[in-house]
C-alpha cells in the first residue's frame, strides 16, 4: 500500500499544490537563505582579549603578530596571535582542551583552559550566533 504512494508522489503533489502555491514555496525558501547568509555571517575580528579568573589581563589587536604568556594557577599558558588569528600554543592543563581548539578567527569564539583559568576570545565586528546562549 506505501509502495503506490512512493511511486506516485509526483503525482500526488501535481495533485495537492496549485502554481500560486509553489510561488509562495519558493518565496519563503528564498527569504530563509536570504535571512540565514545575512544573520549569521560577521565581520572580522578584531581583538584579542585574555582574561584570568574572568578579569581581563590584556586586549591584543590581531593586526599584530605577537606571543603572550600569562602565568595561572598550574603555570604558564602561552597564546600566539597573527593575521587576524588567535588561538592557545600551550597550557599546563591536563587534556589540553584550549590547545585542540586550534585558530579562532570569528568575533565570539573562545578558548577556555579551566584548570587554569585563562581564557581567549576574540572581539570586534559583529558578533556570530552563539548556539551556547541559546
Amino acid at each position: 500500500m506505501y509502495w503506490c504512494v512512493i511511486v506516485n508522489w509526483p503525482r500526488l503533489l501535481k495533485q495537492l499544490l496549485r502554481p500560486g502555491d509553489l510561488l509562495v514555496l519558493l518565496v519563503c525558501v528564498a527569504g530563509w537563505l536570504g535571512l540565514s547568509v545575512s544573520l549569521w555571517q560577521a565581520g572580522p575580528a578584531a581583538e584579542a582579549q585574555v582574561r584570568r579568573d574572568g578579569l581581563l589581563v590584556a586586549a591584543y589587536p590581531l593586526s599584530e603578530a605577537r606571543t603572550v604568556t600569562v602565568s595561572g594557577p598550574l603555570g604558564s599558558t602561552v597564546i600566539r596571535i597573527e593575521s587576524g588569528r588567535a588561538r592557545v600554543v600551550s597550557d599546563p592543563g591536563p587534556r589540553q582542551y584550549c590547545v585542540k581548539q586550534g585558530w579562532l578567527t570569528r568575533p565570539g569564539e573562545m578558548a577556555l583552559c579551566a584548570p587554569n583559568h585563562i581564557s581567549l576570545s576574540l572581539t570586534g565586528g559583529q558578533s556570530t550566533y552563539e548556539s551556547m546562549a541559546y
